[in-house]
């Protein structure tokens, strides 16, 4: 699909009705601010683009989260969760993102002393699932301890696939019937019972947080629980218990699933690019002398490892489709076109990271485009809204760069990496639901060898 939405702008323009009442756009100059920016000005009195819910993972409760909610249910949940995401909390939360990624590399380090071949994706997400578990429970699911898949680890996906299947039967009625006739989506009944079997999950987690909360004395290190409940005093910023469920569920699939898919991403393009890999990890090996001294703070001071995920962004985003809203009653212009009320229109990400409107040589890995190479000086960089834009933009963003870039470091600082299947083109066998229905990613690694 996505392939398809990039074959038809190419064709069409930057902007394309893809259904009757769906436009896209590639704009990227213009169509973020247009469909996502704050309403200031002109714009204002428009009113707001409120988000096509029929596109988006909605919780198996039927409750809002932060993602999903109105704007009033999404200012006020925002108020709340802002200070779980903030900086502070980010720096405090830092010894325990460490301590995951030192046993992700331990992991690697067993595998290349028996010289097995690793699912480096599957490894990923092992340890972004423990992570944005414990960061919100307070409590992993000990995939890396155990070497073991967790159910919640694998009934992620499952639950994705089931809003994109219900999305397309909203959407269009014909798919309703053809499923009904013919068994179109043959295995839809797994991932919807994955979905409300995900939602169950949270809920007992969440109820086993709470009571937790209410029979100790909290102290120690705060987790994302921590900062909600001590902000349900006020009206203004308090959460139901469903809307709690609800946003259970939304951190743990977009803290997990998004970030995993990006590191996996970013390592096969290094892999099959190796004089940008052999370059990055020069840079990463040259700046640390031991793997105590990679941080947080350190990592973002490498330009090139920040480069190279924003490549990774733009040629293999996490969400290749687009962030769907409606046009307000009046109707608007987006990047010039009129566009009447109640259209779903979105910026396809995927189509405008790859055009050729945007960015010179869209189908080379080229991540010193992001540090002023004279020959990539006219490309369109606002283009580049992996998180979204506005106001409505991603509450981890930070999280997930922190995240990101502190795995690659440590794991390029420790070893190199080769990939198993050379001639596999890996990305382009992959099928949209939302995110990306990624395969095995098969490497060999080697220790560095250090005096």
């Amino acid at each position: 699909m996505v392939r398809w939405v990039k074959d038809s702008h190419e064709k069409y323009g930057e902007a394309v009705r893809l259904a009757p009442s769906e436009v896209s756009f590639t704009s990227g100059e213009t169509a973020w601010q247009d469909i996502y920016g704050f309403r200031t000005g002109r714009n204002k009195s428009i009113g707001h683009y409120l988000k096509d819910k029929k596109w988006y993972f909605q919780s198996a409760n039927s409750v809002d989260s932060v993602i999903v909610a109105d704007e009033a249910g999404h200012s006020r949940m925002r108020r709340n969760l802002s200070h779980a995401f903030s900086d502070k909390a980010l720096r405090v939360q830092e010894s325990v993102i460490q301590s995951y990624v030192d046993l992700l590399v331990k992991r690697m380090s067993e595998h290349a002393a028996e010289d097995k071949n690793m699912d480096i994706m599957t490894w990923y997400n092992y340890t972004t699932f423990d992570i944005i578990s414990d960061l919100t429970f307070g409590e992993p699911l000990y995939c890396l301890r155990d070497s073991v898949k967790h159910n919640w680890v694998s009934i992620t996906f499952k639950a994705v696939m089931a809003t994109s299947v219900h999305a397309s039967q909203n959407k269009h009625f014909a798919f309703r019937y053809m499923d009904g006739l013919r068994g179109l989506f043959q295995d839809s009944s797994s991932p919807i019972r994955a979905r409300f079997e995900f939602l169950q999950r949270a809920h007992d987690q969440v109820g086993k947080r709470l009571a937790k909360f209410d029979s100790e004395k909290e102290g120690g290190r705060a987790d994302f629980f921590t900062h909600i409940v001590n902000n349900q005093e006020k009206e203004a910023t308090r959460l139901s218990r469903d809307e709690m469920d609800s946003n259970a569920v939304a951190f743990l699939i977009a803290g997990s699933e998004t970030t995993a898919t990006i590191l996996s991403g970013a390592t096969y393009l290094l892999l099959r690019n190796p004089f940008v890999y052999a370059k990055l990890a020069a840079s990463i090996r040259s700046h640390f002398s031991s793997a105590g001294e990679i941080t947080i703070e350190e990592v973002n001071k490498l330009d090139y490892l920040i480069a190279v995920f924003q490549e990774a962004l733009r040629y293999y985003p996490p969400v290749p489709t687009g962030f769907p809203r409606i046009v307000p009653a009046g109707g608007d212009h987006i990047s010039g076109h009129y566009i009447p009320g109640g259209t779903s229109v979105y910026c396809s990400q995927h189509a405008m990271n790859h055009s050729e409107r945007n960015y010179k040589d869209p189908e080379l890995f080229v991540p010193e485009r992001w540090l002023g190479e004279e020959r990539y000086k006219d490309d369109n960089k606002s283009a580049l809204n992996p998180f979204s834009f506005g106001p409505r933009n991603c509450l981890g963003k930070n999280l997930a760069y922190a995240e990101m870039r502190l795995i690659l470091a440590k794991v390029l600082f420790a070893f190199d990496l080769e990939l198993v299947e050379k001639e596999r083109d890996w990305m382009s066998e992959q099928k949209v639901f939302t995110l990306w229905d990624k395969g095995a990613l098969m490497i060999k690694v080697k220790p560095i060898q250090r005096s």
